[in-house]
């Protein structure tokens, strides 16, 4: 098409240019000078309130992430954030990001290491993962963590060897207790980032963001900022099932249609944790033992299958698609376990989605085909990760995580995220991971499951705009469609798949107005 015209904030006509002058000879007209318009980009998983708090808490991430090489790094740069921010004693210090595996001591962090350094302080480091936490020993003791506390199911509590004694690491139904109860900053205060976090998207092209995991306060906050108009993006919330009772057949809260921006698109669980984190539940051990050298190993579950089943069916039972967080084969196992007792399939149009989806096996791709399972894939961790899956689970598994080639073989329609604040917010670096497979030492793993450039775009548009039921609002340039576009420097399909990396925003359109200029 050589023009698009909108009207009201849909598009009214795609076609050439003479016809598009006949008709609405009044428009305004704006010259894309050489520059490529696609459909804005559509966010399927990432965890927007985290863009929130974010504020609150210091970068301890390494490269490209953020700037830590060592533990050392670390704790300096804690103390540097306490010193800036005038974070008194007695008080929290937080920081999120750290991974073990890249830095110089390619170990956990322990209390002892913090404790050094910051005695008086509670102090918190978010794992990368998002999926745990290193406390130390103010914030073990806050927490009515010490060595008689059991490890709960689903959970992982580091010990120290021969003891058991806490050593400051806390992950997955431990960790979760622990995170909802963390003091939050006061709603005045989230309400006054609810802009800057949104244009935080709105800079990287994305016209709509997810929050993917939200809890009760949360959801009550996006309310509130949804009343007050101060929402431009269209924000999806994802409530999680640790408070079903509460916002199961709650009129406060509307499933799957959009007020002021805001919808609550269906309930989240997570079955395990992560593959970095060695917490993602697998049909097979981990090559290296456990995240606390716990031998023959193959990560956990959160939730029993049967008590998941029967959850699942509530959603179901109660017309609220359903998500999972699942990432090692078991977990996905028991994924398909919950769909099939829920009596579901492709012909039921339910489009029930495996997050992250990662560690899959071609069986479970068939039972995607057969009950209709949407995955929105991550192939972002071939790159920050794909050398640690080889040595945690070897190369042959490693090689078939977001099997995007094969799924598109088989007919799935799928997307693929960042999982922000895990990794980059930036939808080109995606692109890249998507058709080159590159891991951070230069190795191509899983070269028959890249993809090419289109499909990569589809996986950022059309394929999300599927998966959240709104394929006839958003995801492509149609006539009928919401004017949402993304424009860019460079068009994606005539660069070389090498350089998908290095590409700009020039602006970001929403419903027919400008949410972000490129000034530069």
């Amino acid at each position: 098409a050589e023009a698009v015209v909108q009207g009201n904030g849909k598009i009214v006509f795609v076609g050439d240019k003479d016809e598009a002058l006949k008709y609405y000879p009044d428009a305004r007209k704006y010259n894309l000078k050489g520059r490529t318009m696609l459909p804005a980009f559509i966010d399927p998983h990432s965890h927007f309130m985290s863009a929130l708090r974010m504020v609150n808490q210091v970068n301890v991430a390494s490269p490209p992430m953020g700037p830590a090489k060592s533990i050392e790094d670390i704790m300096n740069l804690l103390a540097d954030f306490k010193k800036k921010k005038n974070i008194k004693d007695g008080d929290w210090i937080i920081g999120w990001g750290y991974d073990q595996d890249l830095i110089k001591e390619k170990r956990h962090i322990t209390k002892r290491d913090i404790d050094k350094y910051f005695p008086d302080n509670k102090v918190m480091i978010i794992h990368v993962s998002m999926h745990g936490a290193v406390l130390n020993s103010r914030a073990l003791e806050w927490a009515g963590i010490n060595a008689h506390t059991k490890t709960p199911a689903g959970g992982v509590i580091a010990r120290f060897p021969n003891s058991e004694e806490p050593a400051g690491l806390v992950m997955e139904m431990a960790f979760i207790p622990i995170f909802e109860k963390m003091p939050q900053p006061s709603v005045d205060e989230m309400m006054k980032l609810m802009k800057p976090a949104q244009m935080l998207y709105a800079r990287n092209g994305y016209t709509q963001a997810v929050e993917g995991y939200s809890h009760i306060s949360d959801m009550d906050l996006l309310l509130k900022a949804a009343a007050e108009h101060k929402l431009f993006l269209d924000i999806i919330s994802l409530p999680g099932f640790t408070e079903m009772d509460k916002w199961l057949n709650n009129p406060k809260y509307k499933f799957g249609v959009y007020t002021n921006h805001l919808k609550f698109g269906g309930g989240k669980f997570t079955l395990d944790g992560s593959p970095q984190g060695k917490t993602a539940y697998m049909s097979s051990p981990y090559l290296t033992g456990g995240p606390n050298g716990e031998k023959n190993w193959y990560g956990n579950t959160s939730i029993p299958r049967d008590e998941l089943a029967k959850m699942a069916r509530t959603m179901i039972d109660n017309h609220i698609q359903i998500n999972f967080h699942a990432n090692g084969d078991a977990a996905i196992d028991d994924a398909i376990y919950a769909i099939e007792k829920a009596g579901i399939t492709a012909k039921d149009d339910k489009r029930p989605i495996i997050i992250h989806s990662q560690f899959q096996r071609l069986d479970q791709l068939e039972k995607y085909v057969e009950l209709g399972i949407t995955p929105s894939y991550f192939t972002n961790h071939v790159y920050f990760w794909g050398d640690v899956h080889i040595k945690n689970v070897g190369e042959k598994k490693a090689s078939f995580i977001s099997p995007l080639k094969t799924a598109q073989a088989l007919g799935i329609i799928f997307s693929n995220h960042t999982d922000f604040n895990v990794t980059p917010l930036n939808p080109f670096f995606i692109l890249w991971t998507a058709t080159n497979r590159i891991t951070r030492s230069g190795k191509v793993l899983g070269p028959k499951e890249r993809i090419d450039t289109y499909t990569a775009l589809q996986g950022l548009t059309s394929g999300p705009a599927y998966q959240f039921f709104e394929e006839n609002r958003k995801g492509k340039i149609k006539t009928g469609m919401l004017a949402d576009f993304v424009i860019l420097k460079n068009n994606p399909l005539k660069q070389n798949i090498s350089d998908l990396r290095d590409n700009e925003v020039i602006e970001t359109i929403k419903e027919g107005k400008t949410i972000f200029e490129n000034k530069k």
